[in-house]
């Protein structure tokens, strides 16, 4: 009888613990699915965090874009902007150089010959041809201690380097602007006004940085 009561009894115990084993289970798997929600919700607000901020990039860098281009127009290149990238032959090049006078400013061809002045230079560029030309080279010794800063600063630059300053820059102020500027100006020689054999900055291309007040007055058509 003994046995049979004990037997009863953990019985008993045995069912009253279940309900408690039940509503155990249940809470945890109520916790489970509250924390795969709120996973799921950060990584929802997250996506959409990190799409606000790429589309806040996106203008940002739009904005700055448009501010690049308007300083360009105002430096009196805005007529580069609209020649069309061209596939030239290698062989019609070769020719074309072969057949242009450089002391004449002349291009011989099968058909005559044709004089290229600064003029026809900057009517087909959209450039200034007119007005002073720049100094050949800078003279480092006659520059103010501030504009050896700038010299230093841009001596040795390759065409790269300045490609991505120019990219990287902002143009929220002054400062930035007038350096954006100067950048341009070293880019558009080297790139395409004055390009040369060696793939750094000369001292022909700095000596127009110096001259920012009337950049836009300098005979750029009498350069080639």
């Amino acid at each position: 009888m003994a046995d049979s009561s004990t037997s009863s009894t953990s019985q008993s115990a045995s069912k009253t613990r279940k309900p408690f084993h039940f509503r155990a289970k249940i809470k945890v798997q109520n916790i489970q699915v509250i924390v795969r929600n709120l996973r799921q919700n950060t990584i929802k607000l997250s996506i959409k965090n990190l799409k606000r901020k790429q589309s806040n990039n996106t203008q940002r860098k739009f904005i700055k874009i448009s501010e690049k281009k308007a300083i360009v127009r105002d430096l009196g290149f805005g007529g580069l902007m609209h020649i069309p990238p061209l596939k030239v032959d290698h062989q019609l090049l070769r020719e074309l150089a072969n057949n242009f006078k450089l002391g004449e400013n002349r291009l011989k061809t099968g058909y005559g010959s044709f004089q290229i002045t600064p003029k026809t230079i900057g009517d087909a560029l959209g450039i200034n041809a007119t007005g002073d030309l720049f100094p050949e080279k800078v003279e480092y010794k006659k520059l103010s201690d501030d504009d050896k800063i700038i010299f230093r600063r841009f001596q040795g630059k390759t065409l790269k380097s300045l490609t991505d300053e120019m990219m990287e820059i902002g143009v929220g102020n002054e400062e930035e602007r007038l350096m954006f500027k100067r950048i341009f100006i070293l880019y558009i020689q080297m790139a395409f006004l004055l390009p040369t054999t060696i793939n750094k900055i000369s001292p022909v291309h700095l000596a127009p940085i110096f001259k920012m007040d009337s950049i836009s007055e300098r005979n750029w058509g009498g350069m080639f």
